[in-house]
């Protein structure tokens, strides 16, 4: 099933929650919609579900409009961040329960809930109670229950927020393995860049109610529409540009520091009034590097060096100017603060965001 939002709004008082948000989610798709606490990524979602009327614009699922439809009449599955299973009821009653409401005959109902319960791996605990199961156990059940109605739209609301590092990066896998297999439209709500990233499809980046970039994963992390995208989505160098200089296959900026930065011709570039910011991941900064192993070469000091494990995090300074770089940790051995080190990246490792 595609879903479809059109010019979207929701009030809450005086707050603006959901501000004229578009979007479109094909057939079978993964789509995020991702951003920081009170964003307004949770009333879409809500409105979407109709918990929550639209107080403008509409939705429509296949082409048909639904925005006054009651919540029974979508078909769409809800899974909350907190499970909300019945702790009286065993696992098999908790799964069956939207069956049951909808009338469907006792044989079919046995087996479809014992089909959803071995799509998450649970058949044999289906006599259990809620409060016998691990948090990923009762995130399962929560899972088993939304796909056993069938529904045409999945609606998933910060499904792993309670649970710990471990479980989080087993769900996220085991989430993105059903919908593979199931071909059900998706649509999660998160706030963390690398669940969004590892899961889906496409992602709305959301920020004070309005969608600030829709795309895939690499294209929001490579192409940033703005700073704040830029910032949301991963570490970044940010460095304000001050003014731009075409020289022959590429186009030369000057940040408000005084770092001379190549970056390539077909750069777009904003209007001469806004405010434009480069932006360099910090693992495209190379360390230990000759000027002719790249289109940038600066000589550093050392400032910090942050161990992650395989990883390691340098804080470099060239000049006025503070670059983060993030290496394999074998590269760095060795190395301590005050240390003077050549780094560099090339032209194809930055991009130009506006500021807004």
């Amino acid at each position: 099933m595609s879903l479809e939002i059109e010019h979207l709004e929701k009030r809450f008082g005086d707050v603006r929650a959901v501000q004229g948000i578009d979007l479109v989610v094909a057939r079978g798709e993964f789509f995020t919609l991702l951003g920081p606490s009170g964003c307004g990524k949770t009333t879409i979602l809500r409105v979407v579900a109709g918990i929550y009327p639209a107080d403008a614009g509409r939705v429509q699922l296949n082409g048909l409009d639904v925005t006054d439809a009651p919540m029974h009449a979508r078909n769409m599955a809800l899974v909350f961040q907190n499970y909300a299973l019945f702790p009286h009821l065993t696992v098999f009653d908790n799964v069956a329960f939207g069956l049951r409401m909808r009338k469907v005959p006792r044989p079919e109902i046995r087996t479809r809930v014992g089909e959803a319960l071995d799509l998450v791996r649970l058949g044999d605990l289906d006599r259990r109670y809620p409060d016998q199961l691990s948090g990923g156990q009762q995130q399962r059940v929560s899972l088993a229950r939304a796909l056993v109605i069938r529904p045409d739209l999945l609606l998933l609301d910060e499904p792993l927020s309670n649970l710990d590092a471990r479980l989080r990066e087993e769900m996220r896998t085991e989430i993105r393995d059903l919908h593979r297999r199931l071909g059900v439209t998706t649509v999660l709500v998160t706030h963390d860049i690398e669940e969004a990233f590892v899961m889906s499809d496409r992602i709305a980046v959301l920020q004070a109610g309005r969608i600030e970039q829709i795309g895939a994963p690499a294209e929001l992390y490579s192409s940033p529409a703005n700073r704040f995208v830029a910032g949301f989505v991963g570490l970044t160098n940010e460095l304000e540009v001050a003014r731009a200089e075409s020289q022959a296959e590429r186009l030369v900026l000057t940040t408000r520091s005084g770092l001379t930065v190549a970056v390539p011709a077909g750069t777009a570039w904003p209007p001469d009034s806004a405010p434009a910011w480069l932006v360099i991941r910090p693992e495209s900064v190379r360390l230990a590097v000759k000027s002719d192993e790249v289109d940038n070469h600066y000589e550093a000091r050392v400032d910090d060096l942050i161990y992650l494990g395989g990883l390691t995090r340098c804080r470099l300074v060239v000049g006025d100017t503070q670059i983060v770089a993030v290496v394999p940790s074998a590269h760095v051995a060795g190395l301590v603060r005050g240390d003077r080190v050549a780094i560099g990246w090339n032209a194809k490792d930055c991009a130009v965001s506006r500021a807004e």
